[in-house]
Order: C-alpha cells, then structure tokens, then sequence
C-alpha cells in the first residue's frame, strides 16, 4: 500500500515540479533544455530527490544545477501550492545522465555494426 502512495507521490511530484521550472523559475543559469527525469520521495515523506537531465555542455549542466538547487525552496513553494500534502518535501536536484549514457551506447553499437559490415568476407563473383 504504501509502495503503491510513494510512486503516486514521484509520479505527481514530477509533473509539478517539471511545470514550476518550466513556468516560474526565472534564473538565467536554467537553460530552457531541461528535463524532469524522476523524483524519489522518502517514506517519511520529508525528503526528495529530483533527477533533471540538461541538455548543453558540462559546464552548463553545472551552474543549472546549482542555479535549481539555490532555487528549491521557491519551487516547493509553488509546487506546494499545487500538491495538498501536510510536509511538502525538501528538494534535492540530482543531475541525471542516463540520457546520455544511452546515447553513448547507441553510438558504440552503431560503431561496431559497422566495424562488422565491413570485415565480413563480400561473396565471390
């Protein structure tokens, strides 16, 4: 039962927050490529993790991070507006790279199909 609330509660929390950043954070370090992955609230309820992806250069990545985390008190603030919820939960951005390793994946694989099109032996004419 209360695996079944905490998931509700990620899922619910993701979209929430995603259209805060979206919609009310107005910090020129958060660029407009950014991604609400997923969110882990704790079973107590008092703690969440919220994954972003950002598109854009290491660099970049970091002063959105950063720029998210100083700002995570007004987003629970707005998002607190939305989600009835006795404690709304403090908010901890974790950067998510799992778009990226994907693509770093898609990228070798590719690599290596073609490596194997290319030594396979051409059938004699």
């Amino acid at each position: 039962m209360a695996i079944q609330r905490t998931a509700r509660l990620n899922s619910l929390l993701k979209e929430v927050i995603s259209d805060v950043v979206r919609l009310h954070v107005r910090n020129p370090h958060v660029t407009g490529l950014i991604t609400v992955t997923r969110v882990d609230i704790t079973k107590d309820l008092h703690y969440a993790k919220v994954y972003v992806s950002v598109i854009g250069t290491p660099e970049q990545k970091k002063e959105t991070l950063e720029a998210l985390q100083s700002a995570a008190g007004f987003i629970a603030v707005n998002s607190a507006k939305k989600v009835v919820m006795r404690y709304f939960p403090t908010l901890t951005f974790k950067l998510d790279d799992g778009v990226e390793k994907h693509m770093r994946i898609e990228q070798l694989l590719s690599e290596i199909k073609s490596k194997q099109s290319s030594q396979s032996p051409q059938p004699s004419e």
